[in-house]
């Protein structure tokens, strides 16, 4: 019988739920053990399908071999770098740096936290807060303005609107921000960067999507690492508050194992890479190559690139410091990831991180060069829709007959399974929307793989800045793929029958056409909300609530204003002893 909570009073500004996130440690023995056997899992499997015995038909087993080959080295490259990261990017100098952020001398009357002078390695420094905005609702950047005024430490923040809207300058104007709007929108949003830095001049320089609502403590906890004069820039993970629907939860949850695991791991290899918002900048390093690079639709990791070619330390700190939105209908997700797969297969042609000619050291080759191929683990799924249409139509097995069900289903569950156990344990649940997206997203990955090779251009877009849209003005693929797997999923139930034993194939096919059909269904529930009007009203809600709860929630240690504030309190102590 579960016991009731009792009513003494709290000891501190935990709640039981809030203490045991701050005490868990995200490298837990359980999470390396699994870590461990997941990566055996690979291995397994690797060597399961490329013993000659194992091997079937030619063309399937190909098409299996080259889509697990991509999918096993990726693996086991996450795996390597989640191992990597279990330290703390955190040094003494950081927290000595932090503890001394503040100019003691300035703050004998505290005052507006956002008006506190900042200093590093005894000096002073100045930080503008960038925000830029490209047509985002009017109420979007208020509130992302009105909290980056709010932040602790003396800044200036400035509102960048290539939109050229009348409202958002008068919105400035009223919060007390800088307006800036440029004249030509040529280089996207890093052009938009780069025409504010000619007007701001501050040592360091902050960059704010317009739906990033960011975090009092943001230089706080960022600004100390800049204590080390070979730091380019300090990045922190894209949080989502709008997590109110299949599309918003998908596309958030996808992105989780990354910021949790994969970055803080890269910063062992130097390869951290900026993102594009919730992002510190140092102006010296950004001019040192000439600004943010305008050339790419992944200008962030372009710059990031650029940046280590020239010997720049980045660091990725694993730590919410903004909320922001992700993208909640299938137009708004299949844009955003067209835009940052093109951005990756650019890379990978145009820049090629194990070239020669690239200044980069072994560690950031490598991980660059994960990071312009990972885009390809998405193209592996519709590859293998095409594998059990093999066996129905034409008899094509990848695998040999030889080869038992039992053998069969223990070596591929040693990897899929394992890779889903280590995912639902990094995330505290099983999350389907992610599989669910990641099994449908493979036309959006060809397509980005098409336009990096042809060159052609793709209109920019940002999330949550869209029209209204059927979602299947986009969908066209995946339909036709539905409509293709039930067919060959009717004509295997056929084929059973008649032999007498059901097939893999079959059923291979039926799972397939029901994760398509789960798309099908989210489009139709979109359209119903959007007619209602009630999907801007949820994401709104559910921004709000999760803003709310993290301004709410109590900090695990002690911020650097508390620091400010006990040493007043000793320094009156003293004088009163004396």
């Amino acid at each position: 019988m579960p016991r009731s909570a009792h009513d003494l009073a709290s000891v501190d500004r935990f709640t039981p739920v809030s203490r045991r996130a701050a005490a868990t440690d995200r490298f837990s023995p359980v999470m390396i053990l699994l870590t461990l056997l997941a990566t055996v899992g690979c291995l397994a499997y690797g060597v399961f399908l490329l013993q000659p015995s194992h091997r079937g038909d030619l063309i399937p087993w190909l098409l299996v071999i080259v889509s697990e080959a991509i999918l096993v080295l990726h693996a086991l490259c996450a795996m390597w770098t989640v191992l990597a990261g279990t330290r703390d990017v955190r040094d003494h100098e950081y927290w000595r740096a932090r503890d001394d952020l503040y100019l003691l001398s300035r703050l004998s009357q505290r005052g507006d936290p956002s008006r506190w002078p900042l200093q590093l390695n005894g000096r002073r420094v100045d930080v503008d807060v960038l925000i830029t905005v490209f047509g985002e609702p009017l109420e979007v950047v208020r509130r992302t303005a009105t909290a980056a005024m709010a932040i602790r430490g003396r800044h200036e923040v400035w509102i960048l609107d290539d939109g050229r809207s009348d409202e958002v300058r008068a919105l400035a104007a009223q919060i007390g921000c800088r307006y800036v709007r440029r004249l030509s929108g040529g280089g996207a949003k890093a052009g938009n960067v780069n025409h504010a830095l000619t007007l701001a001049k501050s040592e360091f320089f902050v960059i704010l999507d317009a739906d990033f609502v960011p975090l009092p403590g943001l230089l706080e906890e960022t600004l100390p690492f800049f204590t080390n004069e070979t730091v380019a820039f300090v990045q922190t993970p894209q949080t989502y508050g709008n997590l109110h629907n299949v599309i918003s939860r998908g596309a958030g949850y996808m992105q989780a194992m990354f910021y949790r695991f994969i970055q803080p791991g890269r910063n062992h290899f130097n390869a951290a890479f900026c993102v594009g918002t919730n992002v510190v900048f140092r102006r010296r390093a950004i001019d040192d190559i000439g600004g943010m690079v305008t050339d790419s639709k992944s200008e962030d990791v372009w710059t990031s690139l650029t940046l280590h070619e020239r010997g720049w330390r980045s660091i990725f700190l694993p730590t919410t410091l903004a909320i922001g939105d992700a993208p909640d209908t299938i137009v708004a997700y299949s844009k955003q990831q067209l835009r940052w797969a093109t951005g990756g297969f650019e890379i990978l042609l145009q820049a090629n991180p194990l070239s020669p000619r690239r200044r980069l050291s072994l560690d950031q080759r490598l991980m660059y060069f994960i990071t312009a191929t990972h885009y390809l683990t998405g193209i592996v799924p519709g590859v293998l829709l095409m594998v059990p249409a093999l066996e129905v139509f034409f008899d094509l097995r990848p695998v040999s007959m030889d080869v038992g069900w039992g053998t069969w289903v223990v070596f591929y569950g040693g990897f899929y399974v394992l890779q889903i156990v280590l995912a639902f344990f990094t995330l505290g649940s099983f999350r389907w929307e992610v599989l669910t997206l990641a099994a449908c997203s493979f036309p959006i990955y060809t397509k980005a793989l098409v336009n990096a090779v042809t060159g052609r251009d793709q209109a920019w877009s940002v999330t949550g800045a869209q029209k209204q849209v059927s979602p299947f003005t986009v969908m066209g693929p995946q339909v036709c793929m539905l409509v293709f797997l039930l067919c060959t999923t009717a004509v295997g139930i056929w084929r059973d029958t008649m032999l007498g034993r059901p097939s893999i194939a079959t059923l291979w096919c039926a799972v397939n056409s029901a994760v398509l059909l789960i798309l099908v269904v989210v489009a139709l529930g979109e359209i119903r909300a959007a007619r209602t009007g009630s999907l801007a009203a949820r994401a709104d809600r559910a921004k709000v609530l999760a803003t709310s709860a993290a301004l709410a929630a109590p900090m695990p240690l002690s911020t650097p204003a508390d620091a400010v504030a006990a040493r007043h309190a000793r320094t009156r102590l003293m004088r009163t002893t004396s």
